[in-house]
């Protein structure tokens, strides 16, 4: 069913991910059991540390 777009926000949830992903997913465990540290060497010279803006922890996007 196709309803009309409200232009403004009623409510307003706020969620974590500790929330949104269980306690048992497979992504926890290989969290747990691995360490992507090695990602930041790798990736260090793909960055440049003194030009334009913050770069994401590339851990995190992994």
């Amino acid at each position: 069913m196709l309803k009309t777009p409200t232009p403004f926000q009623h409510e307003l949830e706020m969620v974590t991910l500790e929330q949104l992903v269980p306690k048992d997913h497979l992504l926890r465990l290989i969290d747990r059991h691995i360490s992507f540290d090695f990602i930041r060497e790798r990736t260090q010279a793909l960055y440049c540390a003194d030009n334009g803006r913050p770069a994401f922890d590339p851990v995190l996007l992994f």
